[in-house]
């Protein structure tokens, strides 16, 4: 692959990744601990929490994983390569994580907990179509990043009830 389309496929592998994470991770925990009955104060700090130590941790696996790669393909360690991409999925992440907690910051919780899922799996649609611009079928890649993180979203949102 040529330099400049590896660096492209780096940064929209983990800008992409790094959204979707950070939305469904984000909103799932949200919505599993609203659903248990937890004060909206409990709810903000943990998901501040969640999105600090997730967009790190991401981020530092991107870079391990990114650099890994590198030298498995016989290349040398590309330190800056590696750190950008780590970089990418660590803002992209972060960004991301505030979608679904900033309903929380407005709303009570019964409605923020609506309008933190319905924000994320929107915010989800967008990225598919976003990510799949170039392609003949960007509604068909836009729906399926929409169901695939509504999904997740959902076990969240079931682990919750289940368990409180």
């Amino acid at each position: 692959m040529q330099p400049s389309k590896l660096r492209s496929a780096l940064f929209l592998r983990n800008l992409v990744f790094g959204v979707e994470d950070g939305l469904v991770s984000t909103v799932g925990l949200l919505s599993g601990i609203a659903i248990a009955g937890v004060d909206r104060d409990t709810i903000f700090l943990t998901g501040v929490v969640l999105i600090f130590v997730e967009a790190f941790s991401m981020a530092a696996g991107s870079f391990l994983s990114e650099a890994s790669v590198e030298e498995m393909d016989g290349g040398t360690d590309d330190t800056r390569g590696s750190l950008a991409a780590g970089a990418i999925m660590f803002a992209s992440y972060f960004v991301a994580g505030f979608v679904p907690l900033f309903p929380y910051v407005l709303f009570g919780v019964s409605d923020a907990f609506w309008i933190s899922i319905i924000s994320s799996v929107f915010v989800l649609f967008v990225l598919g179509y976003w990510s799949a611009i170039h392609t003949k079928k960007p509604w068909r890649k836009a729906l399926r990043m929409g169901l695939v993180g509504g999904l997740a979203i959902l076990v969240g949102a079931a682990s919750g009830s289940f368990l409180s």
